[in-house]
């Protein structure tokens, strides 16, 4: 076991920043300290097995994506990153846990399926990882195994308002979930958008002949993400479950949590990168087929609406808890390329596991939030709503020896050929240049990364048992 020693950087957390020096012994913090301070009785530098001289620089909990899609299969194929590439890919930019879905389809026990997941992930992850389970078949048995697999710390539940036939769940199954999520203490994730009406004007939509990448955006209007998100909130109402609405892209759909939160409701809402920096106009609507590349539900949404300044405002305002990315990551040959001549059949997802850290740290430079509020939506907000705080998302004795040595003087550009790491032909975010660095990652005090090189190893990371949520009102 080895102790490393952190000096002479600017310790951030979600509610201040100060120069401290931090010691972790083993896997833990073992200290956080005024720099020269001789409380623990010894020269830490010299009785450090490594010392990172972190001067200028930021000491940063590590990241918590608390939203990603491994080696999903999805549309006639599956997400491209597995769970070894996909992780040390999120470690390359500074995140140090993940949580994962299994996904329980129809016919299946959520107990098999949770099994299954663990399968694909065990031994493979370069940081550390949990699961959420989706209930993609809401009956007694489904709900009966709910509370079993929140004694084996899966203490979250996804449910779906779209994609009917596949994971699609009425009001009345939502009802049942939400009263199950709120008798045990869990969290109910809701993917919400109107899926019946949205399935008509896809159908009308390619009857019309309209069938390129852009008319993905067009066929899920926001009037769909708000009324859906409405009805959620209003369910979560009836059944006192606490309610966490999953990659909002509309800004009227986050007026509606905005709104319940005033009013005192258990309502979080999770936003991503994509949506704060891509739009329908410049993304989806590239010419030819390539705005299959940001194929993504929710949708990009329009830049002329002002959706994405509206969501930034809404991280300041505290109503946009968490920012994950929904990495479920699939190259244009072969995967996206499905859908050439039907939009409706190009797999939906963006992947950005490796850049949600650096995207948002830009929000800072560009002076959209505060450097202790990139932390607070990227690293302890996401450990606190989903049972992982304090061993997760902040720098504290006792806390898991996960740190990020951030230079915002660094520079990083994003690209294939760049930064990217993650199995993909194409980078959502090409030519996007960072005004910041992941210099050094440590996962439980090992470092992983320093120096332009990885430094982990696959099955370094472990599965963490989650509690029930830390984060409601």
């Amino acid at each position: 076991m080895s102790r490393v020693f952190i000096h002479g950087g600017t310790v951030v957390s979600a509610t201040g920043s100060q120069l401290l020096d931090v010691l972790i012994d083993g896997e833990t913090i073992a200290a956080v300290i005024q720099p020269g301070s001789t409380v623990l009785g010894a020269d830490l530098a010299a009785n450090a097995d490594v010392v990172i001289d972190a001067t200028g620089k930021y000491v940063i909990p590590g990241g918590v994506d608390a939203h990603t899609h491994m080696q999903l299969p999805f549309g006639g194929t599956e997400a491209s990153d597995t769970f070894e590439i996909g992780t040390r890919a999120a470690a390359w930019g500074g995140t140090t846990t993940i949580v994962d879905f299994a996904v329980q389809k129809l016919g299946e026990r959520v107990q098999d399926s949770l099994a299954a997941w663990h399968g694909k992930a065990a031994g493979q992850c370069a940081i550390d990882y949990g699961f959420h389970q989706i209930v993609g078949d809401v009956n007694a048995e489904s709900l009966k195994g709910m509370a079993e697999l929140v004694s084996e710390g899966v203490s979250s539940f996804k449910l779906f308002m779209a994609y009917p036939g596949v994971f699609y769940s009425d009001d009345g199954q939502i009802l049942r979930a939400m009263q199950t999520a709120g008798d045990l203490g869990a969290v109910l994730m809701m993917h919400a958008e109107n899926g019946i009406a949205i399935d008509v004007l896809i159908e009308q939509t390619l009857q019309r002949g309209d069938t390129a990448p852009y008319f993905h955006g067009t066929s899920r209007p926001w009037q769909l993400e708000e009324e859906a998100t409405h009805r959620a909130i209003m369910l979560a109402q009836v059944t006192g479950a606490p309610l966490y609405v999953v990659h909002v892209s509309a800004k009227q759909a986050l007026e509606q949590i905005a709104q319940a939160r005033g009013n005192g409701q258990n309502v979080f809402g999770e936003t991503c990168p994509q949506y704060l920096y891509l739009s329908l106009e410049e993304q989806l609507g590239a010419p030819g087929f390539e705005g299959a590349k940001w194929v993504c539900s929710t949708p990009l949404r329009a830049r002329a609406e002002g959706h994405q300044d509206e969501l930034w405002r809404y991280i300041r305002t505290g109503d946009v808890t968490s920012v994950a990315t929904d990495h479920c990551p699939f190259c244009m040959k072969d995967q996206k390329e499905l859908g050439i001549g039907d939009f409706s059949k190009i797999p939906n997802g963006i992947g950005g596991v490796e850049h949600r850290m650096d995207l948002m740290f830009q929000g800072v430079k560009d002076g959209r939030i505060s450097l202790e509020k990139w932390v607070e939506v990227c690293c302890t907000t996401p450990a606190r709503m989903f049972g992982m705080y304090p061993r997760k998302g902040v720098i504290s004795p006792g806390a898991d020896g996960d740190v990020v040595i951030y230079d915002p003087n660094g520079h990083t550009s994003i690209g294939v050929g760049k930064t990217h790491r993650m199995n993909m032909d194409h980078s959502a975010y090409e030519g996007f240049d960072i005004d910041g660095h992941v210099d050094t990652v440590l996962s439980r005090g090992r470092v992983i990364i320093d120096g332009g090189q990885y430094l982990g190893s696959t099955g370094h990371g472990r599965f963490v048992k989650r509690g029930l949520s830390q984060n409601l009102i």
